[in-house]
């Protein structure tokens, strides 16, 4: 595959994930463990890689240790540096302010540097932490055919979701004219009066035009966001900016793009993968998904007695995890899980080397890596009791974070 020699990548990935809380209670949001074997960083790194991109900087802050050991231990063998390729973790350097980054364009400002050492033609800018498909490589071939100062990539979503995004407005040329921050009801999409267009978090821009608007923006009182600050104003200035719309290598019906910034919407994408035919495909070798295989054995289900059979029905299960005379069902289960006998869990996500007792009840809940769970322990049978002990989602989920004990 083609490599963009003329490209530099930045990831932005040192959010807190303070709505992910407490699964970012001790790692950085995109470090959290998403579909069993991956984790949320996967899905952004393997585009990159699936679309020739190979020199990328990915910009960490909080928590970062288990980001920067899964980085090592997935990705370093994918990057070559005898031939200039490089995917290299870069923590605020204090260079320019000694502060931490205040905002996604603060983060790329205070890297300034890194494009005065490599000076490209354009800089693709990518948020670590949304789960999609998409070839980036012809992004830049349309933004290079456009002759744009910014192309920013959107995808179309209801109407009714506009209070969660930002929402763009653009010409019949796709040129962006209009930008609002989480609008009550945002500006249809000109093809459909029920959708809108929203920004993915996925910018390319010539390089020279995002070193002056990062200047110009750092010099005032904003918030030093890209949504909320440098796309509005380049807009405002007449500069050509100019919508890409979302073009899913997922190759279904309907487009995948989800951003699992809060509890409910992580556990929703996770559940998705568990459906008899999902929207979003794991199981796609044209567009391989790569992430850090644990050593272990294979899964398996254990005992075949009455009231004590291992069954798993519509669930996921990874390396290592043991149903020993327990039935689970439509549930994630991550590697080196166990689960013993005489338990039902449903609708549920058990993360890497989760314990589970005898006589188990767990339903509508994410347990967090490592945790060990009583036996006859329930969990999202009463919501007051799980209220009481654990963070509950907007929606009911239970959410067990790691190092939680059980009295």
């Amino acid at each position: 595959m083609r490599q963009h020699r003329r490209l530099l990548t930045l990831v932005m990935a040192g959010g807190r994930g303070e709505r992910l809380y407490p699964l970012t209670r001790n790692r950085a949001k995109p470090a959290v463990s998403f579909g069993g074997a991956y984790r949320v960083i996967d899905f952004t790194l393997s585009n990159c890689l699936n679309s020739g991109i190979k020199s990328l900087y990915l910009l960490t802050q909080y928590s970062s240790m288990t980001l920067d050991r899964h980085i090592h231990l997935a990705w370093d063998t994918f990057f070559n540096r005898e031939l200039g390729e490089f995917l290299d973790s870069v923590p605020p350097q204090h260079l320019i302010a000694n502060k931490w980054y205040e905002g996604t364009a603060d983060s790329v400002y205070q890297n300034i540097r890194l494009m005065e050492v490599h000076r490209p033609e354009m800089v693709l800018i990518l948020s670590g932490d949304h789960v999609y498909k998409m070839d980036y490589g012809s992004m830049v071939a349309y933004h290079k055919q456009k002759k744009a100062h910014l192309t920013v990539g959107t995808v179309d979503v209801p109407v009714e979701q506009s209070d969660r995004f930002g929402v763009l407005e653009m010409d019949p040329n796709r040129r962006l004219v209009g930008f609002e921050e989480k609008p009550m009801r945002g500006k249809p999409h000109p093809a459909n009066p029920d959708r809108i267009l929203i920004n993915m978090g996925v910018y390319v821009f010539e390089t020279a035009t995002l070193v002056r608007e990062l200047i110009e923006d750092y010099k005032k009182d904003s918030s030093h966001d890209f949504g909320k600050n440098l796309i509005p104003n380049m807009i405002g200035k007449g500069l050509k900016v100019f919508a890409y719309e979302f073009v899913d290598e997922n190759r279904k019906e309907s487009k995948y793009w989800r951003d699992i910034g809060d509890l409910d919407s992580f556990y929703e994408a996770n559940m998705d993968l568990v459906q008899v035919s999902p929207i979003f495909n794991l199981y796609d070798n044209d567009w391989p998904l790569h992430t850090y295989r644990e050593p272990g054995p294979p899964a398996k289900t254990v005992f075949d007695w009455p009231g004590r059979r291992g069954i798993a029905l519509n669930s996921m299960l990874s390396t290592g995890v043991i149903i020993s005379g327990s039935l689970v069902e439509r549930s994630i289960l991550s590697p080196h899980v166990h689960v013993h006998s005489y338990g039902h869990i449903s609708d549920s996500i058990l993360m890497p080397r989760v314990e589970v007792g005898e006589g188990c009840r767990i339903h509508r809940a994410i347990i967090d890596e490592d945790v060990v769970v009583p036996p006859g322990t329930e969990i999202g049978v009463n919501y007051e009791e799980d209220a009481r002990r654990f963070t509950m989602s907007k929606h009911g989920v239970a959410v067990v974070p790691s190092g939680y004990a059980f009295v």
